[in-house]
């Protein structure tokens, strides 16, 4: 049952008159549809009022670099998100061949480009998919040759997917991402949630 709900605006300074808010309705669940600076802040207001509800963040916001550490890791401890992409800033990855190749890309290219913002990995992935698109529609790029091939992905791989995704499309199933898992952060990576 959702006994509260709160909005805020990307330019508020903070959330929390929100948080108050949630926190008095006596939610024991709280779903955090956020960015990372409105998640970090959130953490945070939860941790000084000692409330401790079953925490789902939007895994847009579900960055250890981004959102955990300003945080502060140990407050963040319990934060459950669905994933499906590597956490790039998680010590997890760090030597995950796909995340080193990921990183390398990003000093050469983009260096002045924050790696604790998931956009930038979630670019790179958007790029190599389209890379995929094009390559599978050789000489002939006409707008029906690339949405047909956009709809005929087969078990295309990216790495930086988590492990055990595929992507695979059809005509009738547009939907680039159908795997996720359910995670649990620890303190200081992600374990995940059988």
């Amino acid at each position: 049952m959702v006994v509260e709900t709160q909005n805020f605006q990307a330019t508020d300074p903070t959330i929390d008159s929100q948080m108050i808010a949630l926190k008095n309705s006596g939610a024991d669940t709280l779903f955090l549809f956020t960015y990372f600076k409105q998640a970090a802040q959130a953490i945070g207001k939860m941790d000084d009022f000692a409330w401790k509800p079953i925490t789902y963040l939007h895994l847009g916001a579900a960055s250890v670099g981004a959102t955990f550490k300003p945080a502060g890791l140990d407050k963040s401890t319990g934060i459950l998100s669905a994933g499906f992409m590597k956490d790039v800033t998680d010590p997890k990855w760090a030597d995950d061949p796909d995340v080193k190749t990921w990183l390398a890309w990003m000093k050469e290219n983009m260096p002045a480009a924050d790696v604790n913002d998931s956009l930038n990995v979630a670019g790179y992935a958007f790029c190599q998919t389209l890379e995929q698109v094009l390559r599978q529609a050789g000489d002939d790029l006409t707008r029906e040759n690339i949405m047909k091939q956009a709809a005929s992905l087969k078990d295309f791989r990216l790495g930086l997917l988590l492990p055990g995704s595929l992507i695979n499309t059809s005509p009738t199933d547009y939907r680039v991402v159908k795997y996720m898992k359910l995670q649990r952060f620890n303190g200081k990576s992600w374990d995940f949630v059988d």
